[in-house]
């Protein structure tokens, strides 16, 4: 889908139609639209040839959307097909592709530091409530999430609301394993977790809760956002600007990881 997005962006650039496109690759418009569609792949060949009539020498960029035209890959999301919403295994496999991963909360723990209890405690409260034939198959997805922290060394930041830390979700024995497994994570080389604490003064109220993953370019970055009917993917270039100097903010009044864990080593005994 964001190969076939890329390429009509491309394309627009150029200033052509796709009637046009398809003229100079020798295909119908029917075979341009499919693709960008996301309906059909298209070759290395095929794609390279549509590079070189978009006027396209942005080397880095071709090569970032060959590889995404040429993976074959078939992720463990793909057992939850049918079982869950198509976002959810979208999700999966942006973060499995992910170059890094910047996340922002507000109200709950990240999804990729949640702890199965935790998780299990945020699906149930969801309404409609969700029948178990529903409900488990969502908690072991955002279980089996966690493996791009746990055994992938992906680049992670969070930035977590003290909020977010001291609802007690599932109660207070969930609540303290939940502050012990960031505590745990916290400590790999290649996650950095920051809170904003209560005591901050003059916060500007930017509650741009967010999920940003990292692309080989930064033009193939994506923003993932909770809306009323699933999740929102954004790609837009102005869009991309606006959340990376939003999570810049969030990073610069945040406190430092150390005192970070501090503070959430003091709300865990404070359970």
């Amino acid at each position: 889908m964001r190969l076939g997005i890329e390429l009509r962006r491309l394309r627009d650039a150029a200033g052509l139609t796709g009637r046009e496109a398809a003229a100079l690759l020798g295909v119908s418009s029917t075979q341009i639209n499919q693709v960008e569609s996301a309906l059909t792949g298209v070759s290395e060949k095929r794609l390279r040839r549509l590079a070189a009539n978009y006027a396209c020498t942005d080397g880095e960029l071709l090569n970032a959307l060959v590889a995404m035209a040429t993976d074959r890959t078939r992720g463990w999301w793909e057992e939850y097909r049918g079982l869950l919403p198509t976002s959810f295994l979208d999700l999966s496999e942006l973060e499995h592709h992910a170059a890094y991963r910047w996340d922002v909360d507000f109200l709950h723990v990240p999804g990729l530091l949640q702890t199965e209890d935790y998780a299990r405690a945020l699906f149930s409260h969801r309404v409609p409530e969700l029948p178990a034939d529903e409900l488990e198959p969502r908690v072991r997805h955002r279980m089996q999430r966690r493996v791009i922290v746990e055994e992938g060394a992906t680049p992670y930041k969070a930035v977590i609301h003290e909020a977010a830390l001291r609802i007690k979700v599932g109660g207070r024995a969930t609540s303290r394993a939940q502050l012990a497994r960031i505590l745990e994570l916290s400590e790999a080389g290649h996650i950095t977790v920051r809170v904003i604490p209560f005591a901050l003064e003059e916060f500007a109220d930017i509650t741009a809760a967010m999920v940003y993953a990292g692309g080989t370019v930064s033009r193939l970055d994506t923003v993932v956002r909770d809306g009323p009917h699933g999740s929102l993917f954004i790609d837009s270039e102005a869009q991309l600007g606006v959340f990376r100097t939003l999570f810049r903010r969030v990073e610069a009044v945040s406190l430092e990881p150390e005192r970070s864990r501090d503070l959430i080593h003091r709300l865990t005994k404070e359970l």
